[in-house]
């Protein structure tokens, strides 16, 4: 073999080195891609919690007057902008690192003096950022307006509230049933609220939108009694005479319609904390009545925060490492962080939870979870859970399988939330991200349930070109506008089906997928080297151009990128390309090359700072391609691209993404990468050697055991692996196998300026 000598060390007992384990929530910063397209919001959470409990700094509509889309609305897809300077309100719903929104549900907001419900610009306040602290589990910020230092922390299903007015005066908190991240004409459908005491409230709000029947109910409590409350109905000409006292005749504790805004008032004194739990549930206002006595059965805030403070703990310490800056390890633990904030818990303390059919369900022998952006989060965030998470991935998987079963089609999800199939970008890939964990031993799943759940989702004829794929071996370009994406990805899971299938001892089903993945054959146009759409008579598009990323046949992303994705057979891509030497030339081009401003502002997404030459990094069709170097005449390219792409990449600060987060995805490729590693083909057990960032690291795995990963001469400079060693053992390939990992062991790489080998 060309390139680098690797070597591995199967065996003998490893001293392991040990840290005096530090408080790792220090080293996270929620602020982290707050600004432009990072898509991530600084609220209270807990790991994969059900409730995120975060500021809303703008409310847009989805589309103006005319119907026409806004696009500055795609900028709050986390309902939070840093280089805002108002808030208006803290919801309970949110998503990390998206494309889109759908949530943002269950918007609080506290007042002083008189009080609007007519407008939700009514009341918002001014805040200062220096005035905000983001920590795990914790945010707080100052209310100009109103004088309020607002607080807030969260337990799986509960989110906690304390509002400080600094003087006295007549205080309000206002429930906003209105509010959405996404706004538009008709997305609330039905809104309830009903006053069950005097320090009380239920209710639930009824949604469409991206997923189309979304309903959350809700159970807020207060630490004082309500002294009075109103309320109005903005979806018809409101009501009159709904001030209501506890202490009149006439109160009328219900409120229902399309459009509810109300406030509770109280007696409070400067300095006076009032203290506001609010439970969510996808099934019933009991249930979320349930959940908050479960969860939150006292009024201990600092108590409540130093919880979810030790939860996150628990779970970043499943990674120590020692880096080269204190720089490095911030970046590291908040990546780490970002990808535990999905997907999430959905269902309720007792197991409950309302399913795809729109019935409600209990969970049997697993805990049930939603938001599941696997387009994204299938390439390398559930391969690190299957890593360092295998029990919330097999959860995961559990819950696939339960959509699967709910499902009237039937098939596994796409990209779903709240009991909802938004049917988001292409392929199904639910089969990579099972395939993968069984493949690599995930037990706790019925591999032949899961492979018959795979097969049928794979035989869909009307979803996304896959009656066409069956019938041509690829998806003409009369069918879609993404139509060699398309192939591609169909082509990979129909590869993951076939892995599954041999672990399930289906020899004959094993050949006709390994044959059916082949359909990135029939979509490469040897005369220019890329992959091209062609009609269903085989012709191929006839004006073609492969930097432009809309209306070429590609998704989020261009000829370049995505004639690099056959990550489940990349020996017959280089085949396809020539040989390793021109497709070392190829990804020399791919980074190299200029990429003009127009072609640019055509990135879906991306600034410059997320592009080198024309490798986009702020998209995830491309997370995969420095390490294709590996398979080249030239390997060692994979470590110094993959150390520029974190250097220039991944930061401190409200700027630290290049591109939306993606659920996780961004910063599990940053986790993987750091640590030397990275997973190319999802499904298989082998994980791609690159360029480690980190000095030193210990990660706990399964059944107590540990993995000791060091390097030997490392720094900025030496970015150039030797050779590896597992156990002190040489091997001579670039990747390393998931068996030689579970165990534990220590992995040792030892670094230089200059290539090994590298003539």
């Amino acid at each position: 073999m060309n390139g680098i000598r690797f070597t591995l060390l199967i065996g003998g007992v490893v001293a392991v080195a040990t840290f005096a384990l530090a408080d790792l929530a220090d080293h996270v910063d929620p602020m982290v891609g707050t600004r432009n397209m990072g898509h991530t919001y600084p609220g209270a959470t807990v790991p994969f919690g059900m409730v995120q409990l975060s500021p809303d700094t703008r409310r847009l509509d989805m589309y103006d007057a005319d119907g026409a889309y806004v696009r500055e609305a795609y900028r709050y897809c986390s309902g939070y902008q840093y280089d805002d300077d108002t808030i208006h309100g803290f919801s309970h719903t949110h998503f990390s690192g998206t494309g889109h929104s759908d949530l943002g549900d269950i918007s609080l907001m506290p007042v002083s003096g008189p009080v609007q419900l007519e407008s939700g610009e009514d009341n918002v306040s001014h805040f200062r950022h220096e005035t905000e602290i983001a920590e795990p589990g914790y945010y707080r910020v100052e209310l100009d307006d109103p004088g309020v230092l607002a607080e807030m922390t969260a337990t799986t299903r509960v989110g906690l509230h304390r509002y400080t007015w600094d003087q006295n005066t007549e205080a309000h908190l206002v429930l906003d049933l209105t509010a959405n991240i996404y706004d538009y004409e008709g997305k609330n459908v039905w809104t309830f609220v009903r006053v069950e005491n005097d320090t009380l409230v239920t209710g639930y709000r009824q949604t469409t939108g991206w997923a189309r029947t979304r309903t959350v109910y809700f159970a807020m409590a207060f630490d004082r009694p309500i002294t009075s409350y109103d309320h109005k109905r903005l979806d018809q000409t409101p009501y009159t005479g709904f001030y209501r006292r506890f202490d009149q005749d006439n109160n009328f504790p219900e409120m229902a319609g399309r459009e509810i805004r109300a406030h509770f008032d109280f007696d409070m004194k400067a300095d006076e904390p009032l203290q506001v739990k609010v439970a969510l549930s996808g099934v019933s206002t009991a249930g979320a009545l349930r959940n908050l006595q479960a969860e939150t059965p006292g009024w201990d805030f600092d108590h409540t925060r130093a919880e979810a403070r030790t939860l996150w703990n628990r779970e970043l310490k499943r990674v120590q490492v020692e880096t080269l800056t204190d720089e490095d390890r911030d970046v590291f633990y908040t990546a780490l962080y970002h990808t535990m904030l999905g997907p999430v818990v959905y269902e309720d303390v007792d197991g409950r939870y309302r399913g795809l059919d729109q019935n409600v369900h209990t969970s049997d022998g697993f805990t049930n979870h939603t938001i599941f952006s696997l387009w994204d989060t299938y390439r390398a965030l559930h391969p690190l859970f299957t890593l360092l998470q295998p029990d919330r991935n097999r959860d995961m998987i559990h819950s696939m399988l339960a959509h699967f079963d709910q499902s009237v089609h039937p098939m596994l999800p796409i990209w779903s939330h709240y009991a909802n199939e938004n049917w988001c970008m292409i392929g199904y890939h639910s089969v990579s991200v099972i395939a993968d964990a069984l493949a690599k031993g995930l037990d706790g799943v019925d591999v032949r349930r899961a492979l018959d759940a795979c097969v049928t989702t794979s035989r869909v004829p009307y979803f996304d070109g896959v009656g066409e794929y069956m019938d041509l071996g690829y998806v003409p370009d009369e069918v879609s506008g993404s139509s060699v994406s398309i192939t591609l990805e169909l082509s990979y899971d129909a590869w993951c089906v076939a892995q599954l299938a041999a672990l399930a001892g289906d020899d004959d089903l094993h050949e006709r997928y390994m044959d059916r993945s082949r359909g990135f054959t029939h979509v490469f146009d040897g005369a220019i080297g890329f992959m091209r759409p062609r009609s269903r008579d085989g012709a191929w598009r006839p004006e073609f151009d492969t930097m432009a990323t809309h209306g070429q046949g590609f998704i989020e992303g261009n000829a370049w990128t995505y004639s690099l994705f056959v990550p489940h057979d990349v020996e017959a891509l280089t085949g396809l390309l020539g040989g390793p030497t021109e497709l070392g030339d190829y990804l020399d081009a791919l980074f190299e090359m200029e990429l003009s401003d127009e072609h640019i502002a055509h990135t879906e997404d991306i600034t410059r700072d997320g592009i080198i030459g024309n490798y986009v990094h702020g998209n995830e069709p491309g997370h995969h391609i420095a390490y294709l170097y590996n398979w080249s005449d030239r390997p060692w390219r994979t470590q110094s691209r993959v150390r520029a792409i974190m250097d220039a990449m991944y930061g401190r600060g409200v700027d630290g993404l290049c591109g939306n987060d993606d659920a996780g995805q961004m910063s599990a490729w940053y986790i993987f990468s750091a640590l030397g590693f990275y997973p190319v083909c999802p499904g298989s057990t082998r994980y791609e050697l690159g360029s480690p960032l980190v000095k030193h690291a210990t990660l706990e795995l399964a059944d107590g055991a540990t993995l000791v990963m060091r390097t030997e001469n490392q720094s900025a400079e030496n970015v150039y692996v030797q050779r590896v060693e597992i156990d002190g053992r040489p091997i001579d390939r670039r990747y390393i196998e998931h068996a030689e990992l579970i165990d534990g062991g220590e992995l040792v790489f030892y670094m230089g300026p200059d290539p090994a080998n590298a003539h």
